[in-house]
């Protein structure tokens, strides 16, 4: 191996930040309460993206506001993300973040989106349409059931 080759040690150092943040979230979790509102949180997230990934994500948020009220919005891996019962059914990755082409608007596994025995559980997002949005706002409003 010569002195430029990098190893991989199975984290890239996006992943590693995004673990550090996440420990940053369950300590803050943990000071607070449980209860506390942590919009503004993710509002102050969403406000230090980039212009294209902070109009998405704004979008986003608007969107799970008005389509899954029930949802409440926190940080998650240091990304915005819509959780029930603490349990996060939806969320929104920032392509800078990772470093990747586009954002992603995602689903876990509480999402109520099971349709036969294969769905999607993430999107790819370049850009808001009035297309695009009604089909997130449903999306959304099927994934809190």
């Amino acid at each position: 191996m010569t002195a430029n080759d990098k190893s991989y040690d199975g984290f890239t150092d996006e992943e590693r930040d995004a673990m550090k943040e996440r420990a940053k979230e369950l300590k803050a979790k943990t000071r607070r309460g449980a209860k506390a509102d942590t919009e503004p949180e993710v509002l102050a997230k969403i406000a230090e993206m980039e212009d294209a990934d902070r109009v998405l994500a704004e979008r986003v948020h608007a969107l799970v506001k008005e389509n899954a009220p029930a949802l409440t919005a926190k940080l998650w891996y240091g990304m915005p993300a819509y959780a029930r019962d603490g349990k996060v059914v939806c969320f929104f990755q920032s392509a800078q973040k990772f470093k990747s082409r586009y954002a992603t608007l995602g689903f876990s596994d509480q999402a109520a989106l099971d349709e036969d025995t294969l769905w999607p559980t993430s999107y790819a997002l370049t850009a808001m349409t009035p297309a695009t949005e009604k089909r997130i706002a449903a999306l959304i409003a099927q994934a809190a059931g």
